[in-house]
């Protein structure tokens, strides 16, 4: 560390390429520090480093890493006190040109996500950041830059990297609570459930830009209704009471802002853990559940939407049906039936954000227009065969469609934010009045068959792969919309979509494995060898602003990506 002082000191007031001498690694006692990528100048993109300790410095006791779910936790948590410590402190001389002096590490949200910003192995704990190295102009600062590598960083480090320094309590609490949530979720399955959700739970969000929990005395926290109030012990809270919500058909009604959707997105991001304090600690649903909405303009390829959609005129074939611009009916379809091919065993629906037409056709509706002049099958009518044919529960909220009480199995209304079971009363009205429409579907159901993506419409310039936001990833020269990808909260996840991508093209796509296989391949290397292996950098030289995306996620990736191009042949298609 001295020899690199020394050598910032030395450079002070040369042109801004002389930056390039210090990459490299240098010894802080006890800590390594690693400059991997030194930027060409000061507009552009952070250079990057890493501050390494071993274990046998740093203290963290193994009972705090010693699973995959804990270990996540424990980065997550020193992720999360480098990020407030860095915001807290003084990085540099603000007169500097560019982003020069301004120190970063990826910023968590609510959800605790796998993340290479923070790497603990059984050997020592890594932090990777990024610096702007300062200039005034093109010119190195070359004492600004010494504090900043030498002082400030180390100093960081030694708050947030010694298990000495931090607030134990914090720390144990931290890991614990998200162990607790893995473990809920999955004790789901054995008991019939695929969500839950504990009383006591803060589900209402600060705003529609904040994902952080509502305060203040009108905040109401969640009860369960008596009749759907299940107990689970957990390994470090020991037993929690809640809402569980079986396997099955499951209607959420109510007024207007009742707290119907504010459930709903609970729900939806329950596939996810949560820190502590966030409201939704004991707010878990299955790990494959996924939301379903229209997505009007969507491009889709060859896609089995048959079971819902069927003799389009002009002799569409709906059995492979693609589209460059598809309609609010035809990109829900869409989305069922990709989110089947990943996997899902539970769908989530508002009936706010599904096409009218796909859901139901009334009574009326149903005399005027014949059903051989209609090619949708509505929702309504394969909701149950979902559910008793391929073993898919749904939650749906409505506020309009009464014609779904008599197919629910479970239906709740939310009041003043409370929930109450009104099962039976659901029951009842449809005994006393009868519904006028008919049944529409047509044939069964089946599992879709594999889709096999093609080499061809791939393998763009790994440079010219990169994410904007949460909501977009360039790819080549397409652009990949996932603004109604409703389960990606995170720009880090988007960022390692799109290296994920890439990355299955380079190694995976080949014609012969299908869409889901290709991303299984994927996770398995993920897996065994962490998010960096789908870094595009040598090794050593890896991103620290990735985090885990699920399956569905990038299979919706895959297939919004406008150059993709699948395999027709219908030998793939599956029957039952």
């Amino acid at each position: 560390m001295e020899s690199l002082r020394r050598n910032l000191l030395s450079l002070d007031g040369k042109g801004y390429g002389a930056y390039k001498s210090v990459r490299g690694a240098y010894s802080g006692g006890w800590f390594d520090l690693f400059i991997d990528h030194v930027q060409a100048d000061p507009f552009a993109p952070p250079s990057r480093g890493r501050i390494r300790v071993l274990h046998g410095i740093s203290g963290f006791p193994p009972y705090l890493y010693g699973s995959r779910t804990r270990k996540i936790a424990l980065q997550d948590f020193v992720a999360r006190n480098f990020y407030r410590l860095l915001k807290a402190g003084d990085s540099g001389d603000r007169s500097a040109s560019g982003k020069g002096g301004l120190v970063g590490v990826d910023r968590c949200g609510q959800e605790v996500l796998d993340r290479t910003a923070v790497l603990v192995t059984g050997d020592f704990i890594e932090v990777r950041f990024t610096v702007g190295l300062p200039a005034r102009g093109r010119t190195v600062l070359g004492r600004e830059a010494a504090r900043l590598l030498t002082e400030f960083v180390p100093g960081i480090a030694e708050r947030t990297m010694l298990y000495k320094n931090l607030r134990r309590e914090d720390l144990v609490r931290h890991v614990e609570v998200v162990e607790d949530q893995e473990y809920l979720r999955g004790a789901l399955a054995e008991r019939g459930l695929v969500a839950f959700v504990g009383n006591g739970s803060i589900l209402p969000r600060e705003s529609g830009v904040s994902d952080r929990p509502l305060t203040g005395p009108a905040v109401v926290p969640f009860q369960s209704p008596p009749g759907l109030e299940v107990e689970i012990s957990l390994p470090n809270r020991g037993r929690v009471a809640g809402m569980g919500i079986p396997r099955g058909v499951t209607l959420v009604v109510g007024g207007g802002y009742h707290g119907k959707s504010t459930l709903l997105r609970a729900l939806e991001r329950g596939v996810y853990n949560h820190i502590p304090g966030d409201g939704r600690e004991l707010a878990v649903t299955v790990g494959d559940a996924v939301k379903i909405r229209a997505e009007d303009g969507r491009r889709v390829e060859k896609v089995d939407i048959s079971g819902f959609i069927n003799n389009l005129p002009f002799g569409l074939d709906t059995r492979s049906f693609s589209t460059e611009n598809a309609s609010g009916s035809t990109s829900q379809a869409a989305n069922i039936v990709e989110a089947l091919e990943s996997g899902a065993s539970l769908l989530l629906l508002d009936e706010d954000t599904s096409a009218t037409n796909f859901m139901i056709r009334d009574g009326r509706m149903q005399r005027l227009v014949a059903k051989r002049n209609e090619p949708i099958t509505p929702f309504i009518d394969r909701v149950r065969e979902l559910l008793e044919g391929l073993n898919v529960s749904t939650v749906i909220v409505v506020g309009g469609s009464g014609d779904y009480l008599g197919v629910a199995d479970l239906v709740i209304m939310m009041q003043n934010y409370m929930p109450h079971d009104v099962t039976g009363a659901a029951r009842k009205i449809i005994e006393d009045t009868p519904g006028q429409r008919v049944v529409e579907a047509a044939g069964r159901l089946c599992r879709p068959a594999p889709r096999i993506p093609l080499p061809a419409g791939g393998k763009p310039d790994r440079f010219r792969v990169r994410a904007r936001g949460v909501e977009q990833i360039s790819f080549g020269r397409d652009d990949i919309n996932l603004a109604y990808v409703d389960q990606l909260v995170d720009p880090s996840q988007t960022r390692a979509v799109a290296e994920i991508i890439r990355y299955a093209y380079e190694r995976y796509v080949d014609g012969k494995k299908p869409l889901s296989a290709v991303v299984e391949r994927v996770l398995e290397d993920i897996g065994r060898e962490g998010l960096d292996v789908v870094s595009p950098f040598e090794r050593g030289q890896h991103p620290g602003d990735l985090a885990g995306p699920r399956k569905q996620e990038i299979m919706a990736a895959f297939n919004r990506l406008r150059s993709v191009r699948i395999s027709s042949g219908k030998n793939n298609r599956v029957t039952q």
